[in-house]
């Protein structure tokens, strides 16, 4: 024990005889139990303040033994102790570490490096914690729990900058197969689905907005967030008439509960364009390949241009349109034709989904291009009927519908439609919000890291990198560093 950590200690010992004093004296029996549990919360957190203050003091107690030398091999000379202010979870804690300098050099602290301190003085820990409750909510939100919890005061901008920091790597980390190692195949069939969905971006000074909008023009704008699904899944083989009951919810359609559920799922977004989203998804599908793996499926919308990707990034993957896409080509048309509450208007879409799903694309085609041509019918009515049969003539090559059910193929885009709403809209369009592009990347790269159930070690990844980044060593986190946590607290 050092003569600097003598007071800190007799004082940890006090505060804790007064804790327990506190929880077995006669204070306590005249409270309830939220207001002994507030208590002890709010105490063990000075203690643990207390605590912290005590291991640094510690640590840098110890002079490091000399010769200690610059990156370029210089030897540092000590100079004196340099303060550092370090936030953690127990709130501001300062200590004052061992300092090295030569003339023309940049001096360091050994101690720096042993203890993995970030750059910036908020803890590992703390960011980790906010981070992840931007995911779920908005900064502001996130900084009144952080208040309200832990009794810190973050301004949002810090937790802003904190997010962005936090996302740094998760690119590297998807790219890298040593941080991550994919699940072994479970199923037969290797699915990829795509689609976009839009966030609504921060928009230009006022100055710079026309005072009177033109036709079709908003004053809010989206920039389309590409997702992309990745999954494995066992053959669900059903008839064109199963499907059709199910998609049409009439009675005999199959139980939710016979369908498989996808395997080791993987959600991303990206706002940097489809063919980053592509690139960045090769590798990912490439790592789950393997010996079980026997039919490769990639669904997406009609969307061509994102299809071309597909098929250029994915040239092994059968590309299948979505079969709710094509039935909504349908119901649309049918409400031209026969408005929305025709007795009729059901029936009428059976008639066409039944050959559809069977696989007879040409002649539902057929039958449309002939009702585009009734002479009965108004100019709003055959560029209705039009335009679904240019719908399914573009995607024609995509609607073997009868071939993908008798494989037991997946022909919907639950997966990805989910996704989009679950991972994109569900965060990014909160009441009035707005994004730049590299925040709101920032919160969908986080989000997605733990919708996928990568966080614990994204979080290890994201600490190797940033003490690499900034000591040029290997960080000293030994792995499963939760569970040791856990372990050394039994």
């Amino acid at each position: 024990m050092t003569s600097n950590s003598e007071p800190i200690v007799q004082q940890v010992q006090h505060d804790f005889q007064n804790l327990v004093a506190y929880i077995t004296g006669p204070d306590a029996r005249a409270q309830t139990a939220y207001t002994v549990e507030l208590t002890l919360f709010r105490r063990l957190l000075a203690l643990g303040a207390a605590l912290l203050r005590l291991f640094f003091v510690t640590r840098a107690a110890v002079r490091p033994s000399e010769p200690v030398v610059a990156p370029d091999g210089t030897p540092l000379l000590h100079h004196d102790q340099r303060p550092a202010t370090y936030y953690s979870v127990f709130g501001k804690v300062r200590f004052g570490r061992h300092y090295f300098t030569a003339p023309g050099q940049a001096g360091i602290c050994p101690l720096d490096a042993e203890l993995s301190l970030p750059a910036r003085s908020y803890s590992d820990l703390l960011c980790e914690w906010v981070a992840y409750g931007t995911t779920e909510e908005s900064y502001r939100e996130s900084q009144t729990m952080i208040e309200r919890i832990l009794g810190l005061s973050l301004s949002v901008q810090a937790i802003e900058t904190s997010v962005a920091d936090a996302a740094g790597e998760v690119a590297a980390f998807y790219d890298e197969p040593a941080a991550l190692s994919a699940p072994a195949p479970e199923e037969t069939i290797l699915v990829v689905q795509a689609d976009g969905k839009g966030v609504p971006m921060v928009q230009p000074s006022p100055a710079a907005l026309p005072g009177r909008l033109g036709k079709g023009q908003k004053r809010g704008k989206k920039k389309e967030a590409i997702v992309t699904g990745l999954y494995t899944i066992a053959p669900y083989r059903r008839t064109p008439q199963e499907v059709v009951a199910a998609l049409l919810r009439e009675p005999g359609r199959p139980e939710a509960s016979a369908r498989p559920a996808p395997v080791a799922k993987e959600l991303h977004a990206t706002l940097a364009g489809k063919a980053v989203a592509m690139t960045r998804l090769v590798p990912r599908v490439t790592q789950r390949e393997g010996p079980p793996i026997q039919d490769r499926v990639a669904l997406t919308d009609g969307a061509e241009a994102l299809q071309q990707h597909v098929q250029n990034h994915l040239p092994a993957h059968t590309l299948v349109l979505d079969i709710i896409h094509a039935t909504e080509y349908l119901w649309d048309t049918a409400n031209v034709l026969l408005g929305e509450t025709h007795p009729h208007r059901t029936a009428w879409v059976r008639s066409y989904l039944e050959p559809l799903v069977a696989g007879q694309t040409d002649a539902v085609i057929t039958a449309l291009e002939a009702e585009a041509n009734d002479p009965m019918g108004t100019a709003t009515q055959r560029h209705a009927v039009r335009r679904t049969v240019g719908y399914y003539r573009r995607n024609h090559r995509y609607m073997h519908y009868d071939e993908y059910l008798a494989r037991g193929w997946p022909i919907g885009t639950g997966v990805i439609e989910g996704a989009c709403g679950h991972l994109v809209k569900d965060r990014m369009e909160q009441s009035g919000m707005r994004w730049t592009k590299a925040g709101a990347q920032a919160v969908l790269d986080l989000r997605a890291v733990r919708l996928n159930r990568h966080w614990d070690p994204y979080w290890q990844f994201h600490r190797q990198q940033q003490h690499q980044r900034l000591y040029g060593s290997s960080a000293p986190v030994p792995d499963r560093m939760e569970d040791l946590a856990i372990e050394w607290a039994a």
